[in-house]
């Protein structure tokens, strides 16, 4: 690996590492340790998006009008460290509410900076290597998935008893050692011209008229707020089918193993399908997930059909941020990344608050049962939506 990228990799693998230690168990850990309604817990996975809208483009206009992107990242990492102190210190609702709100401003914009940061450091043709940095943020997520259980036990929880929440506060010291361990990373950063170019403050207006990455921030809303739900309270779900702590961690481990090939090849599926085709894939393979998933007999047949979560994460996610490489200039590449997390963040707050209510008031089945098959009908719709970019620039190092 290249010395200048080897440094912003492992922020990959540590940043994500601990997402992988909040992310799987924070719904659970809202809903058994802190005794949260259906209607609540939606309001308080509602609050990371909503932030998100709120303080993505500032950090991203700050990143690009000031150039200083590996310095704001920093920041954002630190401050995700400290929400994470912050949460399980909260006494009442409101004052949770208010905690997450101050995790999630660092936290909500960490991973579009972050791509951003990575497309600057892997220079020309860096959107067809970028997947090979980006894979060792979900090689650092599958690593605490796997190890996260053994060491709940260690420190004193307990994972293997059906609807246990047990030491599940301890998700969050973990999560933030890890996130600051990430922000420390980046002092290794070398500086650059790319990373530090400035944007002008119109710059911002004529990104926000070009058609092509407005259609993909209308995209961005609707595919969100049909599956950000879902996800976040997939370890609800799971209990409810008679599963454990540990049960959970391990319905990760099919979701992650084909992620991680699938994202380190992620430059071929951009040159034979091009960004478009990915988003189209991502979105209409989530939808078939989560309608397999509330129709399957048990959790036998739930593992195998979580294999789709690879293709997701590179249509959804990874196939927008290509898109947006491929529409914004260089000096625009942290607002054009953080403007699409904005769109997302908007989906997933409505996503948020139209799952919880339907998991409070119609059953853990019923989220699923929704986006299913509007996720499938929106994913075949996107191919026609999106505009087809030129094709990426074959790589000419490597990474």
């Amino acid at each position: 690996m290249n010395r200048s990228v080897a440094p912003i990799a492992v922020f990959w693998f540590l940043y994500m590492a601990g997402l992988g230690v909040i992310f799987p168990y924070l719904s659970l850990y809202f809903q058994q340790n802190a005794g949260l309604s259906g209607t609540q817990l939606g309001l308080a996975l509602a609050m990371h998006p909503l932030m998100g809208i709120v303080a993505s483009p500032l950090w991203g206009q700050w990143a690009d009008r000031s150039g200083r992107r590996r310095g704001v990242l920093f920041v954002l990492a630190a401050g995700s460290a400290l929400g994470y102190f912050l949460v399980p210190h909260a006494t009442s609702f409101p004052v949770l509410l208010l905690c997450l709100a101050f995790l999630s401003a660092f936290a909500a914009p960490a991973m579009a900076v972050a791509s951003s940061l990575s497309f600057a450091v892997l220079g020309e043709g860096g959107a067809a290597r970028f997947g090979r940095v980006r894979v060792w943020g979900t090689v650092g997520y599958l690593a605490m998935i796997l190890a996260f259980p053994s060491l709940l036990v260690w420190m004193g929880g307990d994972s293997s008893v059906v609807g246990s929440s047990g030491g599940l506060e301890l998700i969050f010291p973990v999560a933030a050692v890890l996130c600051l361990s990430a922000a420390l990373v980046l002092l290794g950063v070398p500086p650059s011209k790319a990373i530090s170019v400035r944007a002008k403050r119109e710059d911002l207006g004529a990104l926000l008229r070009q058609p092509s990455f407005v259609r993909l921030l209308v995209l961005a809303f609707f595919a969100f707020g049909l599956l950000s739900g879902p996800i976040v309270l997939f370890p609800v779900f799971v209990v409810e089918r008679g599963g454990t702590i540990e049960t959970v961690s391990r319905l990760w481990i099919p979701m992650l193993l084909l992620e991680v090939p699938l994202i380190y090849y992620a430059g071929a599926g951009l040159r034979r399908v091009g960004a478009r085709g990915l988003i189209a894939a991502g979105i209409a393979c989530d939808g078939a997930r989560w309608l397999i998933t509330a129709l399957a007999p048990s959790l036998f047949w739930i593992f195998g059909v979580q294999l789709l979560h690879g293709a997701v994460v590179v249509g959804l996610i990874i196939g927008m941020q290509l898109y947006v490489e491929g529409e914004v200039p260089a000096h625009l590449r942290a607002t054009g990344q953080t403007v699409l997390g904005t769109a997302m963040s908007l989906g997933a707050v409505l996503s948020h608050l139209w799952a919880g209510t339907a998991l409070e008031h119609l059953g853990a089945n019923a989220p699923y049962l929704i986006s299913g098959p509007l996720s499938i009908s929106l994913g075949f719709y996107a191919w026609f939506f999106l505009r087809a970019q030129k094709p990426s620039p074959t790589p000419d190092a490597a990474v």
